[in-house]
């Protein structure tokens, strides 16, 4: 067979360490290169037998396991933390709680991080438990609000609760799911969770499910602490399928990647003789490894990899695939069924890679209605593999029988990092379906990003420790002053997760007889205090708040503006930015608030100026906010710049231009367009609550949404 390149240009650092520097070699002289092995010596009696299990297990009726009924009768009297591995059955359990639930007469309320996992959720629950009993609330969409269970964003139930608190009233709810509870843990988003947590009342019966958390003790123990309701952990660490971590040697042999002393010595010897190489080498081949995971048994397969563009080149070296007439016949009718639903995606440029070489693509960079299509074509065995970022690590329900890793690091939005045995532990979790596999594998791929001996340490590793993420910012302050007194938001501070593990950590030292090393609760407590302080001064010194720390007329409707930026978009409304401005306008006008990064794309400046209205409007909602912007950043705040190209590419949509034409018109991948899309009419949704206080301006944005929210982007 022809040898299976799989390596390119640099070399991965150490496991743990920084990249290692080229050494200088003296004048003259030549490294040798070392010979690379091309597989195992001789046949490995372990990997056979693991090879002979693969199969489907028998049929048989479901049976709970222990971890699974203990949760769910645990629930009666406490609060739970169900932590078991990625595909153990987590999800059974909310069924059986939410149906007991609703059975009794209950509401329930079902929090995903993810608007995808929310529809995946809104849909298997209304096959469950009858369409008539399940809505779902997430920014842009609200279908049957008052049925007795609620899917949706955590962030939607975070606002829910502030309601709640402002009205006076409790959560007319008896149970609250939060799936995914390790983003407790994430930084941008994680103090959504934690203000949820802290909020929610204690007569709400509390379900936390996750599969990747180390300090689950001391999590129950907070959560323990703040609601006067004990909190049990439930755990499991057994795998329902049993993992096994594979390598792949460049002559395209697969055996173990270790043993119980650490790598296999070929495995060693491959990574260095790889490392000294020199010269320029090859990307991997993706259609020969494909071959290769198909001879061994090993399909289907999620390979991760580090880029879009990646994932998009892979598909492209998949030749087709020759199928039997039968699983022809059942691909052709779940495909046309699902294009008879939504015909835009016939056109879908990627569509043939499914076609012909049963294999798919997915990441943000594409419409989310693509994804649903490759996750529901893979779940019904319909391609050999998918190849995707690391985002599909987080939520998304499509095992495989086999995870391939291409590198030991990941793009966290800024740069590359080494995989967390948190990152590890969701990217794995997907291999082995159960009930469809009896043994799942992670291949490991060698290569210039790869580090075996890292992917080795991270699958032994227990997952990371979470930490803390609250933060303060404009819309909690504004929230929580509109229904709590100063001191109150004092005594909320103190009931949060960062000043219980810091107090945790002030007593082990004292324990250990060590002294006082960094800040205490006092301290954690205090510097939120004084950012809680700092935020109130400046809502003070701008009419958002008065002299008695009570929020104005205007801080009351800025309150509503749950936004990443709502004093910016206040003061745009307060300016009368948005007076007598047509429906299509102000969605352009809303977009340039909605973006996250500093992109600038060029733009075709003809169509700029064509669009003289929407940038005459721009240039005075710049003026009207250019004091207010400064202002912030004179007090160390967050502001923003309000680029063009946003407003641009929502005035052409809301004008009714087609899909292909928007996207000539600003060069931007169809996700991230239908990203920009969705988002400035979650920011619209917002804007429509203002009807008491902007009646005109309510019902403009009203009017907007269905000018934006269209094929190919509404979901």
């Amino acid at each position: 067979m022809k040898p299976i390149v799989t390596s390119k240009v640099k070399s991965k650092p150490e496991a743990g360490g920084n990249k290692r520097r080229r050494q200088r070699r003296p004048a003259g002289r030549r490294a040798k290169s070392k010979p690379i092995p091309r597989g195992p010596r001789r046949p490995d009696a372990r990997f056979g037998a693991i090879l002979a299990q693969i199969g489907v297990p028998e049929d048989q009726p479901f049976r709970p396991d222990p971890f699974q009924t203990e949760a769910v009768a645990r629930l009666a009297e406490s609060d739970v933390l169900v932590s078991a591995p990625t595909g153990s059955g987590k999800t059974w359990i909310a069924r059986q709680a939410i149906r007991q639930c609703l059975d009794a007469g209950g509401r329930a309320w079902y929090a995903c991080p993810l608007k995808a996992l929310s529809n995946a959720k809104f849909e298997e629950f209304g096959a469950v438990f009858g369409p008539d009993r399940v809505g779902i609330v997430t920014g842009d969409r609200k279908e049957n609000a008052q049925a007795p269970l609620i899917v949706g964003t955590t962030e939607i139930l975070r606002n829910q609760l502030y309601d709640c608190m402002w009205q006076k009233t409790p959560l007319s709810c008896e149970l609250v799911v939060l799936d995914e509870a390790h983003y407790l843990g994430e930084r941008e988003r994680g103090v959504v969770w934690e203000e949820t947590l802290i909020y929610l009342a204690a007569s709400t019966r509390l379900l936390l499910l996750s599969a990747t958390i180390r300090n689950t003790d001391e999590l129950a123990a907070w959560l323990t602490s703040i609601r006067g309701v004990a909190c049990v952990v439930v755990a499991s660490d057994e795998r329902p399928v049993p993992l096994y971590p594979l390598f792949l040697y460049p002559d395209g042999r697969i055996g173990m990647l270790s043993g119980k002393k650490g790598l296999l010595r070929e495995v060693e010897r491959c990574v260095e003789a790889l490392a000294h190489r020199r010269g320029r080498r090859q990307p991997p081949q993706y259609d020969q490894i494909i071959e290769r995971l198909r001879r061994y048994n090993l399909l289907p397969a999620i390979f991760f990899l580090k880029s879009r563009a990646e994932c998009d080149r892979a598909v492209a070296q998949i030749p087709p695939k020759h199928v039997d007439p039968e699983e022809q016949a059942a691909f052709q009718r779940d495909l046309e069924e699902w294009l008879e639903r939504y015909p835009f995606l016939k056109d879908h440029r990627a569509l043939p890679h499914i076609v012909e070489g049963r294999v798919g693509s997915h990441h943000a960079g594409h419409l989310p209605y693509w994804k649903v299509l490759v996750e529901q074509m893979m779940v019904r065995g319909h391609l050999d593999a998918i190849f995707a970022t690391s985002t599909v690590a987080g939520g998304v329900d499509f095992p495989a029988r086999t995870v391939v890793l291409v590198q030991s690091d990941r793009f966290d939005g800024k740069e590359f990092q080494d995989l967390s045995a948190t990152d590890l532990q969701q990217m794995i979790g997907r291999a082995g379906r159960r009930g469809k596999d009896r043994v799942g594998f992670a291949l490991v791929i060698p290569g210039p990003y790869q580090n075996p001996k890292l992917i080795h340490q991270r699958l032994r590793s227990p997952p990371d420790a979470i930490e803390s993420q609250i933060r303060i910012n404009f819309s909690m302050v504004l929230n929580l002053l509109q229904s709590h007194a100063p001191e109150e938001v004092r005594v909320l501070i103190e009931r949060s997760l960062a000043a219980f593990q810091q107090t945790r950590r002030i007593a082990a030292r004292r324990k250990r007889g060590g002294r006082r090393a960094g800040p205490d609760k006092a301290d954690v407590c205090e510097a939120l205090w004084r950012d809680f302080l700092r935020h109130k001064d400046f809502l003070r010194e701008t009419a958002f708040v008065d002299d008695r720390d009570m929020l104005t007329w205007e801080g009351q409707w800025a309150a509503q503006l749950r936004l990443d930026h709502p004093l910016l978009v206040a003061e745009a409304i307060r300016k009368g930015s948005f007076d007598g401005v047509p429906p299509g306008i102000i969605a352009a006008m809303i977009a340039p608030f909605v973006v996250d990064s500093d992109r600038n794309e060029e733009l075709d400046r003809t169509l700029t100026v064509r669009a003289r209205e929407l940038t005459q409007r721009l240039d005075r909602m710049r003026r009207d906010l250019k004091d207010l912007s400064a202002r912030l950043k004179r007090k160390g705040f967050e502001s923003t710049e309000l680029p063009t190209w946003p407003a641009l590419a929502l005035y052409l949509w809301a004008r009714g231009v087609s899909w292909q034409a928007l996207l000539r018109a600003v060069p931007l991948e169809e996700g991230a367009m239908s990203m920009l899309i969705m988002r400035t009419a979650d920011h619209l949704n917002q804007i429509i609550g203002l009807r008491e206080s902007h009646p005109e301006l309510a019902e403009a944005a009203a009017e907007a949404i269905p000018l934006i929210f269209r094929e190919p982007v509404w979901m």
